[in-house]
């Protein structure tokens, strides 16, 4: 079997309905990223067809990699080992060169039809889709797994992180909550360092950084090297390239809001590219907006500006003069 070696230390994370392939092509465009995972494709019974996997992967066409050239690791949901692996088979035959299993997804809807962190419960069951896929994909093909730190509980994270490593996983990202904490904080970073110390393949914290000062402090407090962002990227779009400027030894430099004007007009003329006649580009860029608003003022008021704009012309013209504005000064 090949080894995998864990070479990253900034990954994306899949963090579904917000960190699609147009948001994840976006940030990766922006730079700092050395890996990003996609949305989870949920397993039921089905066997998908490769125009499935493309809608979820688009960069499965495309080597594996974003636009700028990220890999991107494919990432499924579900319980049903069998299946699972029958369509991880397929996506590989496709072109997927990396698997990543959901066992942290917090969604009501998800751990209802037992996807996701209900699966933490039951040790077991993760370890048997974990073996049952190693045994079936070729040795070349890494499996990855992510995970929170229980259900209403802690009590089950060291046996679950346990189950993943012995059953062949060979890296392990680690949300520090439970299901039931949510995204409320704090993230328990110390528990990160708990896993690690106990299993013997690569972890990646995960969790609460949305600053620099964050990313410092979880990895000192998880002793990984490895961290995944995700709220904080989508918050702070420069965040992972101000991380590796510090890494670098290079200024490490906030981002003004001119320069962020320009990514938010790419941002839609990206996501008109995907869907031009439908709610999508105008939906996504509101929900992006909404959740930069609290970080910028100036996102505040373009937020405000196409907030009760429905026409996709209208927005991308209000758009335009806005980052015209910002770059005037």
């Amino acid at each position: 079997m090949t080894e995998y070696k864990e070479k990253c230390n900034l990954i994306l994370a899949p963090m579904q309905g917000l960190v699609d392939d147009v948001m994840r092509d976006l940030l990766t465009r922006i730079g700092g990223f050395d890996e990003c995972v996609s949305e989870f494709v949920r397993i039921t019974h089905t066997v998908h067809s490769r125009q499935t996997w493309l809608k979820y992967v688009p960069e499965i066409a495309n080597g594996n990699k974003t636009f700028a050239g990220t890999p991107c690791t494919v990432q499924l949901l579900g319980s049903d080992a069998d299946n699972m692996a029958v369509n991880a088979l397929e996506a590989v035959r496709f072109g997927a060169d990396k698997i990543d299993l959901n066992f942290g997804c917090p969604a009501p809807t998800v751990n209802k039809h037992k996807g996701g962190a209900v699966l933490l419960k039951e040790p077991e069951l993760i370890y048997r889709i974990v073996r049952t896929l190693r045994r079936r994909l070729p040795p070349h093909i890494p499996i990855t797994a992510k995970m929170r730190l229980g259900y209403e509980d802690k009590s089950p994270a060291l046996e679950c992180a346990a189950a993943i490593a012995a059953a062949g996983a060979c890296a392990l990202t680690v949300h520090a909550r439970t299901k039931n904490e949510g995204y409320e904080p704090p993230a328990h970073w110390e528990w990160i360092r708990k896993i690690r110390d106990s299993v013997d393949i690569p972890v990646t914290a995960n969790g609460d950084v949305f600053t620099l000062e964050d990313y410092l402090e979880i990895k000192a407090v998880s002793g990984c090297d490895s961290v995944m962002l995700g709220r904080g990227a989508v918050i702070r779009p420069y965040l992972a390239r101000q991380i590796k400027q510090y890494e670098g030894g290079r200024e490490a430099r906030d981002a003004d809001f001119a320069e962020i004007s320009g990514w938010i007009n790419l941002f839609f003329d990206l996501c008109t590219m995907k869907e031009a006649n439908g709610k999508y580009p105008v939906a996504r860029l509101k929900q992006w907006l909404g959740m930069m608003k609290k970080e910028f003022a100036e996102a505040q008021e373009l937020f405000d500006a196409v907030r009760a704009v429905k026409d996709a012309g209208e927005v991308k013209r209000i758009l335009s003069a806005f980052e015209e504005k910002m770059s005037a000064g």
